[in-house]
Order: structure tokens, then C-alpha cells, then sequence
């Protein structure tokens, strides 16, 4: 039977967040490339929006490049940059019906790369379909460094007291204010951890890591995931009869 037969399609996660890797060590393993790697892993892109569209999912939020990604060597993140493009021009969103968004620090793309991301953004606003959320010269220290700044310029204007300020106001001044905290986060490729994403908006998050790479993974992969998001119990600091009790009330 498959995952997908299992799942209580009332309980799907409204906002999935996903850490895709393990693209460079899918390409080594079979003696390709590191782009080859990625360029397959925007297939997988297109299959799993596609997936997570066709079950609900309000919110998918893609983890594509890191602020510390810039470090890589410059043929690898010019091929990233081209693929990007690539993925951003294809038809994915109107045939879904799917919305794009960005957070990161996207002002250091170069030009081309804002524009192309920009007319995305602009052609695909009136869909009603899922947001497909691109983290794109993300981190969330970096994320994290400019809330605070902005919210210290609007002390020093007077604009904020900083007495008032609570979780609510931090969130408020996130790259993420738009969108509600992941339910669910992925990341494929056997590493366990979370790698500087979300990690403010993860603060209850349940986590699930796979070994898979993910050039493959794929439809089954995300029901699979969602499957075992759908046994645990989801408590937020309270325990489980209390949880338990509001549910039957």
C-alpha cells in the first residue's frame, strides 16, 4: 500500500519546509558532476511542488541556497545561479497554480538573477494555489541580525518602545512574517541537522531526516514523511492528556 493511501487528508501539514541535500554526493556517487547533481535536484523540485499541491499543502518552503553558499567555488555557484533561472521560467506555477515567494538576503544575486526572480514573483501573485516559498541567500542568523537592526532603527526613531517588544514583534520583522511556522520540516541526505533554516520559526517544528539524496527523493518520499509527521503527537510545551482533552473538547 502506499504512504499516500494512508494519509488522513485531513491532517495534512498547511507549511512544509524542506533541506534539500545530498545533490553533489547523488552526482559523485555515480560519477557525474556536482551540477549534474543539481540539475536533477530541480526535477525533483518540480515533482515534489507538484505532490505537495495535488494533497493541500498551503506552504512549501525550499531551503536553495544558503548565505554560506557563497563560499563554494565560483563555477559551482554560477551553475546554481543558471539553474535558478532556469527553474524559475518554467511553467511549473501557472500549470499548478502555484504562487512563488522569496525570503533572503536576495539584494547580493547578481541583477539578472533579481529580475528573473522578481517577474516570477509579479506573474505568479493571483494564484490561489500553494506558496512555494524559495530561501535564496538564506541563513537565519543573517535573517535574525537584520531584525534586530530594523527593530533598534525603529527604537532610535521612536517608532518602537522597546518594552513592547515580545515574540510577536521579532516574528513581525522576520523575512517569514507572511507565512505561519513550519509544521513539518524534511531535509534528505542523511545529515542531522538543521544548518542555520528557520531556525526561530522551527522552535516547534517537528523534524524528519532521511538518507535519501534528494535526486531521489521523490512523491512516495513526501507521503512517507507527512505519514510519520501524521503519528506523533503534536504537544507545544503541554502534555499529552491536555492536548489530548482540547482535542475531544
Amino acid at each position: 500500500m502506499s504512504y499516500k493511501e494512508k494519509l488522513d487528508l485531513q491532517r495534512i501539514p498547511q507549511h512544509i519546509a524542506i533541506i534539500m541535500d545530498g545533490n553533489g554526493r547523488w552526482a559523485q556517487a555515480k560519477g557525474l558532476s556536482r551540477s549534474m547533481g543539481h540539475q536533477q535536484g530541480v526535477e525533483t523540485v518540480y515533482n515534489i511542488t507538484e505532490a505537495a499541491s495535488n494533497l493541500g499543502v498551503k506552504y512549501l518552503t525550499l531551503y536553495a541556497f544558503s548565505t554560506e553558499n557563497w563560499n563554494r567555488p565560483q563555477s559551482e555557484v554560477d551553475a546554481l545561479m543558471t539553474l535558478i533561472l532556469t527553474h524559475l521560467k518554467e511553467n511549473l506555477y501557472m500549470k499548478n497554480n502555484v504562487r512563488l515567494r522569496l525570503i533572503g538576503d536576495i539584494e547580493r544575486l547578481p541583477d539578472y538573477v533579481q529580475k528573473t526572480i522578481n517577474d516570477c514573483v509579479e506573474h505568479t501573485a493571483k494564484n490561489t494555489g500553494l506558496t512555494q516559498v524559495i530561501a535564496l541567500s538564506y541563513s537565519s542568523r543573517w535573517e535574525l541580525t537584520k531584525a534586530m537592526k530594523d527593530m533598534a532603527e525603529e527604537v532610535k526613531s521612536g517608532a518602537l518602545n522597546p518594552e513592547s517588544i515580545d515574540e510577536k514583534t521579532v516574528t513581525e520583522h522576520l523575512n517569514t512574517r507572511f507565512m505561519p511556522d513550519p509544521d513539518l520540516l524534511i531535509r534528505t541526505g542523511g545529515e542531522l541537522r538543521i544548518s542555520n533554516y528557520l531556525l526561530w520559526q522551527c522552535a516547534y517544528s517537528e523534524l524528519y531526516f532521511t538518507p535519501e539524496y534528494w535526486p531521489d527523493f521523490n512523491a512516495e518520499s513526501l507521503y512517507k514523511a507527512i505519514y510519520d509527521y501524521q503519528q506523533r503527537e503534536r504537544r507545544f510545551g503541554k502534555t499529552g492528556e491536555q492536548v489530548r482533552t482540547e482535542q475531544e473538547g
